[in-house]
């Protein structure tokens, strides 16, 4: 059986799952069709759980250094400024969650820190190559290419279609992709500069008569451009001199607008496909699941699938098939998060001034595989939460280090006479002050640990690759 995975499309889910095969080994390639990379901000909000799983790809340091918290916004009704709002309340750190606020990044950016780091596990994006179709077996897929070398046909084990809401891979396999397209509401989403305005914040220009139907500017870091999101009259076109009317009749008479870089016509188009998986071909992100902008899901939802296939994908070519899985737990997940994305959209056109309100269901901190039947406060399938401890020498560590990595982890609550090994688990013992373990161990100095995994002495807890947690505890 081949071993080589290949991926369409190349954008955050695709370049994330990648990164994640890279990592641990797997042949990768991953074909874009388009003959650039993408220049617009489009998914610039990136949710709590996802940091958490940038922090395990090696990208967070560098997304905490180029993007900004979210902005204070400043309301201008009628052209006067009426007052300033948050569409989320800061969050202090707590152990378990040490990024609990969403930052703001342009797409853009965010995919070229994603192929950056690709590239350094030696895998780069190749550009003008098409899908052009594919077939499957009991071994594997071959799929022909096309691209500036002319066509090629290629041998994989697996094929993710990461290709897009228009998702070649999902129409080839004929999954259905159920849901509706509004064509009654049309927004204009651009990136568009407006220099009298000040770029520390974000900006919502609406009228004394409708308050909540206006133009909203939000400011993308590292260049003095806004996000900009207006509603779209039928037969207008998606011109800087629309914007700029727009924003006239918004009260924003004597902003001028310039270098319009990205632009697009929005439509709601809220689908899901019926399966994530035929055979040995899978479908993540928007291929598999396309959501509204409210609430900032989309692009999250699609890296958090990249996340959980990836370790997958790598396990079924070391022999141990967990696959079934995918489907099941991430097209529960993406229901639910469309379900969220659609209500705050509903909200938002109703005129309810808390739809732009930004709330726990948002963070996406809440997810969990665990059976709906489970009980207790923390039970297989449940988000690994974080906690500081110290290292045997004595220095500050935190759990989120020890997840870090392809690997799975094993956390021995207690003293352990022998810890157990298994291949491919990192096990780590964790004690409390003054003890020691065989092994390798962490001290859990101020009890977080214990606290937030619920242990007593003797716990066992397996951690996935992914930040879950895995089959079973057990307890000694």
């Amino acid at each position: 059986m081949p071993q080589q995975v290949l991926i369409a499309g190349a954008g955050p889910t695709g370049l994330s799952l990648a990164i994640d095969l890279a990592r641990r080994g797997v042949p990768v390639r991953i074909v874009e069709q388009a003959g650039s990379h993408f220049a617009g901000s489009r998914g610039d909000g990136i949710q709590p759980r996802t940091l958490e799983v940038f922090d395990d790809l090696g990208v967070l340091d560098a997304i905490m250094s180029a993007s900004i918290p979210v902005p204070v916004m400043r309301i201008v009704i009628d052209g006067d400024q009426v007052g300033e709002r948050r569409i989320a309340e800061p969050q202090a750190p707590t152990p378990a969650v040490p990024y609990p606020n969403v930052r703001m990044l342009g797409q853009s950016d965010t995919e070229a820190i994603l192929r950056d780091r690709l590239a350094a596990l030696g895998v780069s994006v190749e550009l003008s190559t098409a899908l052009v179709d594919f077939t499957q077996d009991d071994t594997g897929v071959t799929a022909r290419l096309t691209g500036p070398a002319g066509p090629e046909t290629v041998r994989a084990a697996y094929l993710v279609g990461a290709d897009g809401g228009r998702s070649a891979v999902r129409k080839t396999l004929g999954i259905p992709f159920d849901g509706t397209t509004d064509e009654s509401l049309r927004m204009l989403l651009g990136d568009v500069r407006a220099d009298a305005l000040d770029h520390d914040f974000g900006y919502w220009f609406a009228t004394a008569e409708q308050p909540m139907d206006g133009i909203m500017l939000s400011p993308l870091p590292g260049r003095p451009h806004f996000q900009f999101a207006a509603p779209l009259e039928p037969a207008a076109e998606p011109t800087i001199d629309v914007l700029q009317r727009y924003l006239n009749e918004y009260g924003g008479t004597g902003i001028t607008l310039s270098d319009l870089t990205w632009v697009t016509v929005w439509r709601p188009n809220i689908r899901l496909a019926q399966r994530f998986r035929d055979g040995r071909v899978f479908l993540a992100g928007d291929a598999a699941h396309t959501h509204p902008p409210t609430g900032g899901q989309g692009m999250n939802t699609g890296i958090q699938d990249a996340y959980n296939l990836g370790w997958k994908l790598a396990a079924a070519l070391d022999g141990t098939d967990l696959l079934d899985s995918y489907e099941r737990e991430r097209r529960a997940v993406a229901a639910r998060v469309l379900g969220i994305s659609s209500d705050l959209m509903d909200r938002t056109r109703a005129g309810d001034p808390k739809a732009m309100e930004r709330g726990e269901t948002t963070r996406q901190l809440d997810i969990t595989y665990r059976d709906p039947a489970a009980d207790g406060p923390l039970v297989t399938g449940d988000r690994a939460p974080d906690a500081p401890l110290k290292d045997e020498a004595g220095q500050p560590i935190r759990l989120f280090d020890l997840f870090r990595g392809p690997h799975a982890t094993l956390l021995c609550f207690g003293e352990t006479p022998t810890p157990p090994t298994q291949q491919g688990v990192e096990v780590y013992t964790v004690v409390r002050p003054g003890d020691t373990a065989p092994g390798r161990y962490v001290v859990d100095v101020d009890g977080h640990a214990f606290a937030a995994y619920h242990a007593e002495v003797g716990t066992h807890v397996l951690i996935r690759p992914d930040g879950y947690l895995a089959e079973y505890i057990t307890r000694n």
